[in-house]
């Protein structure tokens, strides 16, 4: 018998029993009380299905989803039957339909920063790629985060930045989830572990703008590069986690204190950017928290043969949310990071220090203020004396910029930022001032912040 006549044979046993069929769900329903003049009838017995005629019933409807899926057109699927355990169909997407248990799930979400900004300087000392630049409007970024678990042993994570002026994948990663010994290991092109800010995207930040010293010391995109990390969480009483990461030390925007925008061939492990980290838990209370970090980063730069620049970091953050006390939404944060770098150039060796101190307080679900403090000084050689920087031939004096914010969310997924700052170059005449009105907008799946 071929398909079209089994087809048509299913096709009438499930007409001959739709009377069947709908007396059942007739009874099965609540009967209403008839009118008392209503004639009464005798209800005839429904026919019984005998065990041949059920698999009859079941072998047409299924060669009928069969013969439907042969004729749909390529690239089309159909979600596993149920019940049936690693079914999978021609084109699986996690969360979509394959939802079946230990189903993987991608988290898609696009996150929009934007801002109007007005500032005194003609050339604003911004450092940061995603800083407002320029008196107007300015597009920070439109950036798609994804994420999933790919299988039991690793997870993708992915961030791709659209800007005005093109595209760039920021972060494309995977990391282990099922290494012995509190191992982990993550290898892609990420952001390094370095302190505090340098690992963080621009929706997690208390302010508009980032920190000058990264810009300064790793570039404008932060560090980040092509490489490995493995990461180990100590078997202590309290929480510490170790880590060191092999990275590409070439990038004007991303290892500047190192190769830069040279393309120098990578020919021994010296020849690649090592960062190495320590974080610190301590909970103080059950409501105040503190981390601590100490970070090292080292690799080589284009100014001489095997010459060198090391960069050391400290950050500190502390936390307080009163969640013993009921329906109290306080929040209040202080953070702070201290730079150190020492860099080999030819006849001298040039160190540098830069730091920030910020507080926030989030007075209300919706409200919340805060003030930061940054200060980064002239290049000095072995000596002592202050010398000229070939990455910075301007920064001959200090420089320290103080800044202040209010915050309004209207819900999670908004946000509006008032931010004013002055921002005081030693090698300026005068202070320059900006007024800044950021707006950022989160569609998609929103996971929690890094603590």
């Amino acid at each position: 018998m071929d398909n079209r006549s089994h087809r048509q044979r299913g096709a009438l046993i499930v007409i001959s029993l739709m009377p069947w069929l709908y007396a059942s769900g007739a009874q099965a329903q609540e009967p209403s009380a008839p009118p008392a003049d209503a004639p009464v009838q005798e209800e005839e017995a429904a026919p019984a299905l005998t065990p041949e005629e059920l698999k009859e019933i079941e072998e047409a409807l299924g060669s009928d989803a069969a013969a439907s899926q042969q004729s749909a057109p390529t690239g089309t699927a159909t979600p596993p039957p149920s019940g049936t355990p690693g079914a999978t169909s021609g084109l699986s997407v996690p969360g979509v339909n394959n939802t079946g248990a230990g189903a993987n799930f991608l988290d898609l979400s696009f996150i929009l920063d934007v801002a109007a900004a007005a500032f005194t300087d003609k050339e604003p000392l911004q450092s940061g790629a995603h800083d407002p630049t320029r008196n107007g409007f300015n597009l920070q970024q439109l950036e798609l985060s994804i994420g999933s678990v790919v299988d039991p042993y690793f997870r993708f994570d992915g961030n791709i930045v659209f800007s005005q002026f093109g595209v760039e994948i920021e972060e494309a990663y995977g990391t282990t989830l099922a290494l012995p010994y509190n191992l982990q290991v993550r290898a892609g092109q990420f952001l390094t572990r370095f302190g505090r800010i340098n690992p963080t995207h621009p929706h997690s930040w208390d302010f508009v703008d980032q920190p000058f010293a990264v810009g300064r010391i790793f570039g404008a995109e932060g560090n980040r590069g092509l490489g490995a990390e493995v990461s180990w969480l100590a078997p202590l009483p309290w929480y510490v986690e170790v880590m060191g990461s092999l990275t590409d030390a070439t990038g004007e925007a991303t290892a500047r204190s190192f190769l830069g925008a040279t393309s120098e061939r990578v020919q021994s492990p010296l020849d690649l950017q090592a960062t190495g980290a320590v974080k610190q838990f301590f909970p103080l209370s059950d409501d105040l928290s503190l981390m601590w970090g100490l970070s090292t980063a080292t690799g080589p730069n284009p100014t001489g043969y095997r010459n060198r620049t090391d960069v050391f970091g400290t950050d500190v953050y502390l936390r307080y949310r009163p969640i013993t006390q009921a329906y109290n939404t306080t929040l209040i944060t202080f953070q702070a990071e201290a730079y150190y770098r020492r860099r080999q150039v030819p006849g001298n060796v040039l160190t540098d220090f830069n730091t920030y101190a910020q507080a926030a307080w989030r007075f209300s679900p919706r409200w919340a203020t805060a003030l930061r403090y940054e200060l980064g000084t002239a290049a000095r050689g072995e000596g002592g004396e202050r010398v000229t920087d070939p990455l910075d031939p301007e920064w001959t004096e200090e420089r320290n910029r103080v800044s202040a914010n209010v915050t309004f969310w209207p819900t999670e997924f908004s946000r509006l930022r008032l931010q004013a700052a002055r921002d005081r170059a030693g090698w300026r005449d005068e202070a320059g001032y900006s007024l800044m009105l950021a707006l950022e907008l989160v569609t998609g799946a929103h996971g929690a912040h890094a603590f």
